[in-house]
């Protein structure tokens, strides 16, 4: 009898450590599944997506498979990590590299003419201190050249543009990222991408053709989420080659959040600017924040004339409207100012803004009209320079929510076309290629889309066709329950991160790629140089 309670004992045992097994076994080869390797190619993650091209790794593409990939095939192997010191400045780390095709470049390769001199050359010294914003509120963060907002760079269209970036004193390392300039590939400032992260007493030179007129910014792409909230950031605008018509001013509005300190320029509450009668000024707002704000006018009609750097095709004047800005997104408008003499308020996400005038600056603050501009159908149509109705590529950006692991993390976390970072697509294309991309929020939040290296043009919005001017974005507020078709020319060789710029969104998972075939680069993110671009 004895024997048989043993018996029924022992039974009972393995049956529940069976149970515990089964129960437990799966999340912890989730958890152990999710677990980042130390240092790690972006050129390893995930799988290529052709975008309906004849799948086929081509040189330099080490994603494993196309579509038709299992869950378990992401980040096969991890690289040495990278080393940062004892090397000349601009030149790579010597890892990382995959075993790809003789005909293969490397994205350091993708550069400015070397031998061409600087029209424009200036120094940025980046340091981790303590600065007081116009009230005195005092701010723990990140200055460049002492300040926060760092320098405002002016370029007209064709020169040269060299920045070398000094870091001083910020313990994490830092880069520069060129928002929205089309830089060359070894330009783009993203660590573990297209560069290591600058580290402290080190130095990297950036240098590229500004070749596109408009309003744009610079920030770092190392701890990203952490150093342009606390300070490493600064406009960028690029003029074109004529003189400006007399009669005519130009105000920056760089929009950011100081520990919750709402500035433009890095002042809290109104910024005055001297405007003439009859003049015409083009204000240049920049929404350096992780979500969208708006931006409308108080004393007289105002004409929405760029976005994202790209001029509009005839847009007309409105009244009572106002524009919405995305994270990372930037809007031009142009006013004119009344021939009394009266003041105009620009509002910038609320009752503070830029006051244009001359004599005066006393002008109440109106609140934000109930109608929004609609980029959808404001201009007119012009030429694209391509037909995006017959693409070479096309790809589906799908964003969702899942539970699951990040990292060894649990949680809720976003995905990209059903799968988990760093499970994610990879989308490769070919240089000259017409691709078109479909992206739809299923995620139940909205999403303020950034690809690097270019502009696409926006063809429709939930099934409705654009038929305005064309809207050209490098960063698409993307709302819960929407998509969007959009379209551009692969023309810009190399390896783009493709994200989300609500930054912390970013860190949790919200990232994929866009690759040109036969493109590499020789960096990991982690590894000894730290690299971490979100």
């Amino acid at each position: 009898m004895d024997g048989t309670r043993r018996r029924g004992a022992r039974l009972r045992t393995v049956l529940a450590g069976a149970a515990t097994i089964a129960l437990l076994g799966p999340p912890a080869w989730m958890w152990q599944d999710s677990l980042m390797p130390g240092a790690y190619s972006v050129m390893d993650m995930g799988y290529a997506d052709y975008g309906g091209a004849l799948t086929h790794v081509a040189a330099g593409t080490s994603a494993h498979s196309a579509h038709t990939h299992s869950d378990s095939e992401h980040m096969p192997s991890a690289h040495t990590p990278s080393e940062h010191s004892g090397r000349p400045e601009h030149m790579p780390s010597e890892h990382g590299a995959s075993e790809h095709a003789a005909s293969a470049r490397s994205l350091t390769s993708l550069t400015a003419d070397p031998d061409r001199e600087a029209d424009v050359s200036i120094t940025l010294v980046a340091r981790r201190q303590r600065f007081r914003l116009s009230t005195g509120r005092p701010v723990d963060g990140y200055t460049l050249n002492g300040t926060s907002p760092g320098p405002v760079i002016h370029a007209t269209v064709g020169q040269l543009v060299q920045v070398r970036l000094v870091n001083e004193s910020v313990p994490d390392g830092i880069t520069l990222h060129w928002h929205g300039v089309d830089v060359p590939n070894a330009a783009d400032g993203v660590a573990g991408v297209t560069q290591d992260a600058v580290g402290e007493g080190r130095s990297f030179t950036y240098r590229f053709v500004a070749g596109q007129a408009g309003t744009f910014w610079y920030h770092s792409h190392q701890v990203s989420h952490e150093q342009v909230r606390r300070g490493l950031l600064g406009a960028l605008v690029v003029t074109p080659a004529a003189r400006p018509p007399a009669g005519t001013a130009d105000v920056v509005a760089l929009l950011h959040l100081y520990d919750g300190a709402r500035t433009i320029n890095g002042r809290e509450g109104d910024v005055r600017a001297e405007a003439l009668p009859g003049e015409r000024v083009r204000v240049r707002m920049i929404n350096t924040e992780n979500g969208q704000t708006s931006l409308w006018v108080g004393g007289a009609p105002f004409r929405l004339i760029a976005v994202d750097g790209t001029d509009l095709h005839e847009p007309a004047p409105v009244r009572d409207t106002a524009v919405t800005v995305t994270a990372g997104g930037r809007a031009d408008i142009e006013v004119t100012m009344p021939e009394d003499g009266s003041p105009v308020r620009v509002h910038i996400g609320g009752p503070a803004g830029v006051v244009l005038g001359s004599r005066s600056y006393d002008v109440p603050a109106v609140p934000r009209p109930a109608t929004s501009l609609d980029l959808l159908t404001y201009g007119t149509p012009a030429p694209l320079g391509f037909d995006p109705d017959r693409p070479d590529r096309r790809f589906d950006y799908v964003i969702g929510r899942r539970p699951g692991f990040l990292d060894g993390r649990p949680g809720i976390w976003w995905t990209i076309n059903g799968h988990m970072f760093p499970d994610v697509p990879m989308f490769v294309v070919a240089e000259g290629d017409v691709v078109r991309v479909r992206i739809v929020n299923d995620s139940g939040e909205p999403h303020p889309m950034h690809l690097h290296g270019h502009h696409a043009v926006v063809l429709s919005r939930d099934g409705v066709r654009a038929t305005g001017g064309p809207w050209w974005v490098d960063s698409l507020e993307v709302g819960a329950g929407e998509s969007y078709d959009l379209a551009f020319v692969a023309g810009n060789p190399g390896i783009w991160m493709d994200h989300c710029h609500n930054l912390p969104h970013a860190t949790e998972g919200l990232v994929a790629h866009l690759m040109y075939e036969g493109v590499t680069t020789p960096f990991t993110v982690g590894g000894t140089a730290g690299n971490e671009p979100e």
